[in-house]
This record gives C-alpha cells, sequence and structure tokens, in this order.
C-alpha cells in the first residue's frame, strides 16, 4: 500500500476486498478484479468462486470490433493449479473460471479506501480505459442500508481514441444452484435483470433463496443462459457471441438442466449475461452501473444444532435482511432506485474519515478492519440483533456466541452502530445470564439455548466486560431508560464476583482482587491475582458505581466506589515490581489446584508447577481494564505513573523487531523479518514450563489495544510504530488488508482499532450529560477527524485559532463541549451555523445553559 492506499504488481496478490451488508454475508473483489469468496449462502466459504461470473468490456468502431477483455488483471503466479481434485487442481494449471485464458488488462491497480475499492484498466495501447468503483453501503447509524445483500459495481470507461466507439459492458454470473436451476430475463421497477433461483427447494430449506444482476442502463441486451453443452462449449460460445459486433441475442431453455444424481459432480453451471451498451464520442466517457444481489432467507444452526426439534430438523431462523425485502430482485431494485442517495452518503462517511489528518497507517487500521462486519463473522438475527462469531473458518463460523471476551475487544460497533452494540447487551442479559449472575460467554442459537446447554466456566474478562460495555452504551446514548431496563442484570453479573455459589470464588473475600479461578481470552486460567484480570473488575466497579448512582442507588454506588477504591490500592502495591504489573502465584504449590479439582489440567508432574500461568511474565493485557477505562472515559483505576510505566515496558519486552531468531511454539501470525507484540515474555528469563498458551503470538486485536493504550499514556510514537507493524503484515502480498485473523478469518478482536481514533483525537462524550470534546495526542494545531455517537455523526477540526465541530448527518445536541486546547485561552466567539451564542467558559470546557442542537449544515465555531 502507497499513501493513496493503492495496491499493484504482487501486492494485490492476496487482496479479497468484502462487498456484502452487516450480517448479509459478501462477495470479495479480488486484486485483480475477479469474483472471489461467495460466501452469500449462509456460512463462510473462503476460497470459492461461483463458477463463470466475471464482467467484460467490448469497443467498436463502424461495425469493426477493436478490443474485447475480460475485466481483470493478471492472475499471480504460482500457475500449477490449486487444491486436490480428479482433471483439476494441482498439476492441471489455473481453473478455467479465473478467466485468465482470455484477453485481459495487464496494467491494473487496486484502491482500497473502504467501504470502496477502485480499479483502473489501463492497457497503452488499448483505445479504452475503464475505472470500477465497488460498494456496498456503509452509513453510520443507519443500520438498515447498511444491512443489504448486494455488492454494487460501476464501471466508468473513458473513450481515448479520436474516433466515436460503441462500448458494451457485460456482466456473467453462474446461477449458483446444481439441481432446478432457472435463470429468467425480468424488468422490475422499469430496470432490466437476470434473476436466477431454483426449482429444487421449498420456501423454508436452508438452500431455498436467488440471485439478481440488475442494471439501470438504458440500452440494454442480455441472454437469460449461456449455451448449454459438454466440454468447453458454454465459454466458447459465449466469447464467438461477445466477439461478433453488436448486441447479444437472447437464448432460452425450457426448465432446467437434466441432471441424474451421478452427474451432479460436473461442473457445468448455467450462466447468465446482462449488457449495457452505450455510444462514447472522442475524448468522452459512459458509465455502467450493476447490482448483484442476493435473497438466501434462512440461516441453519449447523456448526452446534444441538439435537434439533421433535422431528429432527436443525434450528433455523430468518435472516433480517430477509424481512426488509422480498427477494433479491426487490433487493436490487430498492439499491438503484436510491442509489444517488445511498452512493452520496457512503462516499461522505468515506471521505470524512479518510482526510483526517491521523497517520495513513491508523486510517488504513481503522477502515480495513471496520470490513469485518461485512463478513460472514456477523450474522444479524429476524429481529435485527447483532450476533458474532470470534472469526471465520474455511467453510463455518469459528467459535460461535458472540464471545464476550473476544468482543471486549472490538470498539467499532458501538460508535458507528450504537443501537446494534446495545441489541448486543440485550440479548446477552435476556438468553446468557443464569440466576446468580453468572454470564455464558457464549450465546448459542437458537438463544433460548444458552443456559440450558452451556458447559463453560464464567469467563471473569467477559464479565466484567459486559458490565463495562453497559456503561459505554449507555453514555453513547444518553438512554438512561434503556440503562434501568438492564440494570437489574448488569448488578447480578458483577456482584457475581463475590456471590457465594461461584464456582470459581472470583472474589470471595470481597476485596477488590480477583484471586480465584478465573477463565479468560486465552482460553485456560489463572489461579491468584493478576493485574490483568484484576483491571477489568476495577474498571467495571468504578462503571457500576456510576450507573447505580444515576438510578438513584446511592448506597450501592459508595459500596462499588469503596471496594474499586480497596482493589486498586492492593493491586498497586502488591502486583508491580517496579517495571510491569504481573500475576501474583506461587507456581510450586499444588495445593492452589487441589482447591479446584484442576490439578489433571494444570499440574506439570514432570516439573512440579502449575502450567498455563503468567507468573513474573510481562503479558500484554496486563492493564486491559485501564485501557477500556480510557475508551468510556473513567479516568485512571490504578497509579498512573504505574501504569504508564507498565505500557512502556510492554513496548520494551514484548515489542520484537525482527522475529527471525524469536522462537514461536504456537501459531505463526509473524515470521521472517516482520515485527509486532508478543501475548508474554519473561524479561528476567523466568518462564514457566509450560505458559500460558499463545504466549509467542502476535495477535492483532491484543496488539492494537496495547498499541491504542500507549498513546493514551503518551507513548505515541510507540503506539505508532506497533500498529504500523500490524498493518505491514498485511500488505497485499504476505496476507489479505482487509482480512486480518485469529482463530479464523476476519476476526472480530481486530476491530480493537476502531480505539485508535479515540485514542489521537481524545475523544471525550457523555450524551447522558450532553458532553463531547476533543484532546488530540496528534498534531493538535492542525487536526482532523471523523467522530461518531448516538444521533449523529460528523468530523472536528482545530486549525488557525478555532476548533469546529460539524455534524454530517443526524444531530448532536450538547450542554458543553471540551478540549485541552481551551486550557489558558479565552474563547473569543462561538457561533453555530454563521450566528453568534452566548456560552460560559470553565477551564477546558464551554458551558450553555440550554442545550444547543447541532445538525448538518450548522457548524460549531470556537475563535481564539
Amino acid at each position: 500500500m502507497d499513501k493513496d492506499f493503492m495496491y499493484t504488481g504482487a501486492k494485490t496478490s492476496q487482496i479479497s476486498f468484502p462487498l456484502g451488508g452487516i450480517g448479509t454475508g459478501s462477495i470479495g473483489l479480488a486484486g485483480n478484479g475477479r469474483l472471489i469468496d461467495w460466501e452469500i449462502f449462509n456460512r463462510p466459504n473462503k476460497l470459492s468462486f461461483n463458477g463463470f461470473s466475471f464482467f467484460a468490456v467490448k469497443a467498436e468502431c463502424k461495425g469493426e470490433v477493436k478490443l474485447t477483455k475480460v475485466l481483470n488483471g493478471d492472475m499471480q503466479a504460482p500457475y500449477t493449479g490449486e487444491g486436490k481434485g480428479k482433471y483439476e487442481g494441482y498439476g492441471y494449471g489455473p481453473r478455467r473460471e479465473n478467466m485468465a485464458g482470455f484477453p485481459h488488462f495487464s496494467n491494473t491497480s487496486f484502491r482500497g479506501q473502504f467501504p470502496f475499492a477502485e480499479m483502473n484498466f489501463n492497457d497503452a495501447d488499448d483505445p479504452i480505459t475503464v475505472k470500477l468503483t465497488a460498494f456496498n453501503p456503509f452509513i453510520p447509524l443507519n443500520d438498515r442500508d447498511s444491512s443489504i445483500p448486494c455488492a454494487i459495481f460501476e464501471y466508468e470507461v473513458t473513450n481515448r481514441s479520436a474516433d466515436e466507439l460503441e462500448i458494451s459492458v457485460v456482466g456473467n454470473v453462474s446461477n449458483p444452484f446444481r439441481q432446478g436451476a432457472v435463470n429468467e430475463a425480468v424488468e422490475y421497477g422499469g430496470r432490466r435483470a437476470i434473476r436466477m433461483s431454483s426449482t429444487q427447494y421449498e420456501a423454508d430449506e436452508a438452500e431455498f433463496g436467488d440471485l439478481t444482476l440488475m442494471t439501470d442502463h438504458d440500452d440494454v441486451s442480455y441472454q437469460s443462459y449461456w449455451y448449454r453443452g459438454g466440454w468447453f462449449d458454454n465459454l466458447t460460445v459465449f466469447w464467438k457471441d461477445f466477439r461478433r459486433p453488436g448486441r447479444f441475442q437472447e437464448r432460452n431453455y425450457e426448465g432446467p438442466r437434466e441432471l441424474d444424481a451421478k452427474r451432479l459432480h460436473e461442473k457445468h453451471q448455467d450462466v447468465g449475461l446482462l449488457s449495457g451498451h452505450s455510444t462514447v464520442v472522442a475524448g468522452g466517457k459512459a458509465k455502467f452501473r450493476f447490482v448483484l444481489a442476493w435473497n438466501f432467507p434462512n440461516c441453519v444452526n449447523f456448526w452446534n444444532p444441538g439435537s434439533g426439534d421433535e422431528s429432527g430438523r436443525l434450528p433455523s431462523w430468518k435472516n433480517y435482511y430477509s424481512t426488509l425485502f422480498h427477494d433479491s430482485t426487490d433487493t436490487a431494485n430498492y439499491i438503484l432506485e436510491h442509489y444517488d442517495r445511498l452512493n452520496k452518503e457512503t462516499r461522505l462517511f468515506q471521505e470524512t474519515l479518510f482526510r483526517s489528518t491521523l497517520p495513513d497507517t491508523v486510517i488504513d487500521a481503522i477502515s480495513s478492519n471496520i470490513s469485518i462486519l461485512k463478513s460472514p463473522t456477523v450474522l444479524r438475527l429476524t429481529d435485527g440483533t447483532l450476533y458474532g462469531f470470534e472469526g471465520v473458518h474455511t467453510n463455518e463460523g469459528s467459535c460461535e456466541g458472540s464471545c464476550t471476551h473476544v468482543w471486549n475487544y472490538e470498539q467499532a460497533t458501538a460508535f458507528l452502530f450504537p443501537s446494534l452494540a446495545r441489541s448486543m447487551r440485550d440479548i446477552e442479559y435476556k438468553y446468557a445470564q443464569f440466576e446468580n449472575g453468572k454470564m455464558a460467554f457464549r450465546l448459542m442459537l437458537p438463544a433460548e439455548r444458552t443456559t440450558l446447554d452451556n458447559t463453560f466456566r464464567a469467563a471473569a474478562d467477559g464479565q466484567m466486560g459486559g458490565v463495562i460495555k453497559s456503561y459505554r452504551e449507555w453514555k453513547i446514548s444518553g438512554d438512561t431508560e434503556w440503562l434501568r431496563s438492564i440494570w437489574p442484570n448488569v448488578r447480578k453479573t458483577l456482584e457475581y464476583a463475590w456471590d457465594p455459589t461461584n464456582e470459581d470464588q472470583w472474589d470471595a473475600d470481597k476485596d477488590g482482587v480477583m484471586e480465584g479461578r478465573q477463565h479468560h481470552t486465552l482460553d485456560m486460567e489463572l489461579f491468584g491475582p493478576n493485574s490483568w484480570l484484576t483491571s477489568m473488575y476495577l474498571t467495571a466497579l468504578k462503571a457500576a458505581a456510576e450507573m447505580a448512582e444515576a438510578l438513584g442507588e446511592q448506597e450501592i454506588a459508595a459500596e462499588y466506589d469503596a471496594l474499586c477504591a480497596k482493589g486498586s490500592a492492593w493491586t498497586n502495591e502488591q502486583l508491580f515490581n517496579g517495571r510491569y504489573f504481573h500475576q501474583l502465584v506461587d507456581l510450586k504449590d499444588r495445593s492452589v489446584l487441589e482447591k479446584y479439582e484442576a490439578e489433571e489440567v494444570y499440574w506439570n508432574d514432570e516439573a512440579g508447577e502449575h502450567k498455563y500461568q503468567i507468573g513474573e511474565g510481562c503479558g500484554i493485557d496486563q492493564v486491559l481494564g485501564q485501557w477500556f477505562a480510557h475508551l468510556v472515559g473513567l479516568g485512571y483505576v490504578l497509579d498512573p505513573v504505574k501504569v504508564k510505566r507498565a505500557v512502556q515496558s510492554i513496548y520494551d519486552n514484548n515489542y520484537i523487531e525482527n522475529l527471525r531468531d524469536f522462537p514461536n511454539a504456537c501459531r505463526i501470525y509473524g515470521l521472517n523479518d516482520e515485527s509486532g507484540l508478543m501475548i508474554c515474555t519473561w524479561p528476567d528469563e523466568n518462564s514457566p514450563i509450560v505458559p500460558v498458551p499463545y504466549a509467542d503470538e502476535c495477535m492483532n486485536g491484543f496488539e492494537y489495544q496495547a498499541a491504542c493504550h500507549m498513546i493514551y499514556e503518551g507513548l505515541v510514537m510507540e503506539g505508532l510504530n506497533a500498529v504500523k507493524s500490524i498493518r505491514d503484515r498485511y500488505d497485499g502480498e504476505r496476507r489479505n488488508p482487509w482480512n486480518e485473523f485469529e482463530c479464523g478469518s476476519n476476526y472480530a478482536r481486530s476491530m480493537a482499532s476502531y480505539g485508535l481514533l479515540l485514542a489521537l483525537s481524545g475523544f471525550e462524550y457523555d450524551m447522558v450529560g450532553g458532553h463531547i470534546g476533543f484532546n488530540p495526542r496528534w498534531q493538535a494545531d492542525d487536526f482532523r477527524c471523523f467522530w461518531s455517537l448516538n444521533d449523529g455523526w460528523g468530523e472536528f477540526r482545530s486549525n488557525d485559532g478555532q476548533l469546529e465541530l460539524e455534524v454530517m448527518m443526524g444531530e448532536l445536541k450538547l450542554s458543553s463541549f471540551g478540549s485541552g486546547q481551551l486550557v489558558g485561552r479565552e474563547v473569543k466567539s462561538v457561533m453555530i451555523g454563521g450566528k453568534s451564542v452566548s456560552f460560559e467558559q470553565a477551564e477546558g470546557n464551554l458551558i450553555w445553559k440550554e442545550k444547543i442542537v447541532l445538525e448538518p449544515q450548522t457548524i460549531l465555531v470556537l475563535q481564539f
């Protein structure tokens, strides 16, 4: 990637840019323009393709065809073939479906600025150049229009010849069904489309669904079907049809292709095409717009179905998008009917985010990882509730259940789509909480199963994170009635720490310190006091105290505050070794494990010590709760001086500049001359014989958390260097920039990168009190950045002796505005929409006695 987010040559080889809505699945746009990773059938489908699905362009002059090319770039080596198979795969060369055997473009580039991907096709001797813009609507706060199951392709063709040209752009799509496949040329809303479905399945079956390719071009020709035949017939005939001057002639067949059971393995799929035609004068341009939409309404829990119903049918539910659109044709028509607005609002978000003065690497990390919301990692249940895996395997989700200890790190959803974040809190408290307050950290589907089928221990970090996230959602929305509705659950969640029925006795003596058996996101348990999980507990206590105060429960608030203070004092005194925070445990004391009957798993007989502990290690998450406290505006829960020293130690000890000589017994997420932050190191070389799992790995989401915290503690360059190391690993050649992986692809934890925006901008928010503020930690005198809250989003700017706050969409109601840039400086005037307003100034805040309302085009301007 260069500074313009451009990829060329080998740097495009691993690209798969996801095109799809939130919870709809997606199709990947490869770095050379191919359509890959067809993950639209309610399950992941990495490394997949859908037959002959591609776009191509033709140029004619005075009845003579001058050019016909597939709108792809070169396929990157190797060319031996991939995968195992008979008469295909390794040893048989590239698959024909790649279209690498047909004329295509040699000079291409890929520009990725999520949610838009742009490609340029520009061969020197051609009479035309082509620019592709591909996207799916992504509009903060508008989760409906950001959850549309489609991919949009707009090709702009420029005639650089001296003659008038007839230009055709054709979209070809294979019907994905093997049996009962039917293609139909239809007109819907005055627009032409090819609709693909199957007669084989009933409306309630998992396989039921349809696919539509639609255009709003004025001059259109089409073929419902390519030529049916054996061998290479269909592709051969298509290219001959395409090479002829003029338009396509319709081809139709009566009924589906007949395939008996013995022939279902055959690769012949019916293909339909839709072509737009334009006359383009010399030097002129023409645009061709296509929407590829899908509708597969029936989700089935195939990964962990339980026993199913009485008939043995797997648990199923309707996709949220199927409640919005009747079928894929209806979806495609909606897109084209509202195209100008959807494109404009998505582009406004993208431009606001990318014109930020944040470092390019940070913008890259933030934007690339919010694409995870468009990946098969995320589902939306029938009522719209957001549900997520941790990531995805090749053909199914990885680790179900909106796993609380993984999604703790994810920060993007709460700010970009706050209602979806609240839906996650609602379903967790409704279905994942036991009577005594214990939380199942994985939701099963249907959700009613969760507490019935749960066999996991409670996760200390996930459970405390739920309290903190509830506080965050409250502060972002300002909705105290929503908080009131979940507050009994929040209290029970927190107080489970010292509940007598807590089998793991997290804080049995109620002293504000986690001491018992503590399950956590590294998939095992810690025994004894440790700063990592205690810091999450302390932040949860501080958040709960403020929530209790707001709800009129002053005694409870005081109890939580006192417990937080007590635990903080002990942690500062007992768990800080002068350089960093650690775990206090006697690794040689078997009795610690006997108390929990955990010797079989955790005792190392050969070494005579515990397994899977941190001990004196320098953990990347040692002050995780403090990071979270910064993000949600709670201030310090541990000694600020010690916290900064600990965070510096994480960089000094866990950042490995060159991994070539670093021994890694775990999964390999960085190698050779790459760099990264390790999960845990032992500076004094006193690691347990069998240490905490994943200790040697550099996992992106953990790294973003640590980098973000470094920035909060003033270690800005260290944090930025850590971020750069991650994004250098995902450079388009070694790994896909839009697929950061940990335990699977499109891993949710990487959305911790959104926290970098909060840290570098010093973003403050409290919609309960109507407050917003900025304290930039990067180029404060010439700064601009994107921001988003529950009711509006926009841009903050600092330059030329003034501060500006602009709402791009929605509204913002404020009682105060804060900035460290106001401290010690007199504000001479405040204007809203060009009109002066009165104000009071107190330290770093401006205060209004009555709330002001900012709407689009009414900029708040503060002049010094």
